[in-house]
């Protein structure tokens, strides 16, 4: 498969793009600084630069993403890290959706990499911005599987597990390498019954 994956250029991102590789698919990865193909997801305009450039696609996997506020609490979390927060998480997956979405043939796949953080079921009382704004992305990954449905294009909404990167910390329970196997797994399997499902990246159905 023809695959675009934001936020490549480490995490979860580099290791989707070293799976995919592996499995012979061709890959492409966008980053937001450095060498390239530059995007950052909030800006409309770079999204549609990039959608020019890369042209047919089969998948797109949604993984930028920001974890701004770390450890800030009720009283100290500001309205900058909320905003930022959502742009990159929420926002940014629907911009690059929609300029990405002409790419796609019928039939084509689009995964949206979120967080069991964004259970409404599974909701505590930390990380306020992230958890909202993850929540928001699974709404908006079922909300296009509904949209896309038409064209055939199914929408994969996926929890990564909590994977050993910078985001993750040391003591996450996942390695990347496994992480990205099982998503690969999830991605290849993705069809027009399982969208707008939201899963973790062994497979497994996460509650809402």
């Amino acid at each position: 498969m023809r695959t675009l994956v934001t936020g490549a250029s480490r995490g979860i991102g580099a290791a989707l793009m070293d799976e995919g590789r592996a499995r012979g698919h061709d890959m492409l990865g966008t980053v937001r600084t450095g060498t390239g193909l530059r995007l950052d997801v909030t800006d409309a305009d770079m999204q549609a630069d990039v959608a020019a450039q890369v042209g047919a696609l089969d998948l797109v996997v949604c993984n930028a993403g920001v974890f701004p506020g770390r450890g800030k609490t009720l009283e100290t979390l500001t309205a900058d890290d909320l905003n930022a927060t959502f742009a990159a998480n929420v926002t940014g997956v629907f911009l690059t959706v929609q300029a990405q979405v002409r790419n796609l043939s019928d039939g084509g796949r689009i995964a949206i990499i979120a967080s069991q953080m964004g259970s409404t079921t599974q909701a505590t009382g930390d990380s306020f911005a992230y958890r909202a704004s993850k929540a928001a992305a699974i709404n908006l990954g079922m909300s296009l599987s509904d949209a896309l449905r038409g064209r055939g294009i199914a929408v994969g909404i996926y929890h990564p597990g909590w994977v050993r990167t910078d985001m993750g910390g040391e003591t996450a329970a996942v390695g990347v390498a496994q992480s990205a196997k099982g998503l690969w797994d999830r991605f290849e399997a993705l069809d027009m019954i399982r969208s707008g499902a939201f899963e973790t990246y062994d497979g497994t159905p996460h509650p809402l």
